[in-house]
């Protein structure tokens, strides 16, 4: 890419996007094009191919997609499926139609089967039954790696793709209802520190074992495999270490400077035992995380302090 190549990013607004479009402009690129939901319906076809043949991107990043927590996808299992598989379809297809030099799909760490060994290798996919609660997204997003690949394949297309772990970091979603459980336990821990409740309830066992990444670590690593890589394979983004769902509570919990007590309700689902992703492949590529953990929710929690409309009712 250069400098003056005219870019899209698909989902500039979500953390995921909008952390590619900090990442862009930091390095100097100059010419970036985005619109929002209410500008271009990404899940209407005829509107995807005439924004692609009137403005000719030459690069995409393809972030845009309809995310959220366990009760989020598993109460919206229609949603999840058809508007992912509308957007990565009409967006692939419109590269390809337009001659789109590159693009970048990204991905999710629950492409991986459910009981798949960790840590979590690129090879595992479809090796095993998914996880229920995000079986739909999790089956759109493969659907997005092999239409990369096979477009690849057939039409010689320099279509990537990337897998990201889960991810934590600025415009993050704080909906108690839909968000991912980094963000959601940081509101808990913080409503429960102002209103000065006693306790604080967690789903689960708090034995699940998960991953987080920041944000701009994943919009970096991203950014350095668009310039860098060009191999079929889809590459996983993460950090490679670990934590427990109650190590992670504990850490906010320290964070936030929350008094009170920790309570499991072990009555809500755990999701997946354990998800940490192999990243010898994006190590070999030349890139390794920045951030710690510690010092990203601190990060992230003065962000949510200084931002009130992050606080999503």
């Amino acid at each position: 890419m250069e400098f003056s190549s005219k870019i899209y990013v698909a989902g500039h607004r979500g953390m995921v996007g909008s952390a590619l479009v900090r990442n862009l402009k930091a390095h100097g690129f100059t010419n970036l094009i985005y619109k929002t939901r209410q500008e271009l319906n990404l899940c209407i076809q005829q509107d995807v191919n005439a924004f692609f043949e009137e403005e000719k991107p030459e690069y995409v990043f393809l972030a845009a997609a309809k995310v959220g927590g366990i009760q989020a996808n598993n109460t919206y299992r229609a949603d999840f499926i058809y508007e992912n598989l509308m957007v990565q379809n009409n967006i692939i297809h419109a590269a390809y139609k337009n001659n789109v030099k590159k693009l970048m799909f990204l991905g999710s760490s629950c492409i991986y089967p459910k009981l798949a060994p960790q840590p979590l290798k690129e090879e595992y996919l479809l090796t095993g039954a998914l996880e229920y609660t995000n079986e739909p997204y999790a089956i759109a997003k493969i659907a997005g790696i092999k239409m990369c690949e096979s477009y690849h394949k057939q039409y010689g297309c320099n279509f990537i793709s990337v897998m990201p772990t889960n991810l934590y970091g600025p415009n993050d979603n704080y909906d108690l209802n839909n968000s991912h459980v980094l963000p959601a336990l940081l509101r808990k821990f913080h409503d429960a520190k102002e209103s000065n409740a006693p306790s604080v309830t967690v789903w689960g066992t708090g034995s699940p074992r998960r991953e987080f990444m920041h944000a701009d670590d994943m919009a970096d690593a991203c950014v350095h495999l668009m310039k860098t890589y060009d191999g079929e394979k889809f590459v996983n983004l993460g950090v490679g270490v670990d934590i427990s769902i109650k190590e992670l509570a504990l850490l906010i919990k320290d964070v936030v400077g929350y008094q009170g007590e920790l309570v499991f309700d072990t009555t809500k689902p755990d999701g997946t035992p354990r998800k940490l992703m192999d990243v010898s492949y994006l190590h070999s590529l030349g890139w390794t995380h920045k951030i710690n953990l510690e010092q990203g929710i601190k990060n992230v929690y003065a962000e949510f302090k200084a931002n009130k409309h992050l606080r999503v009712v």
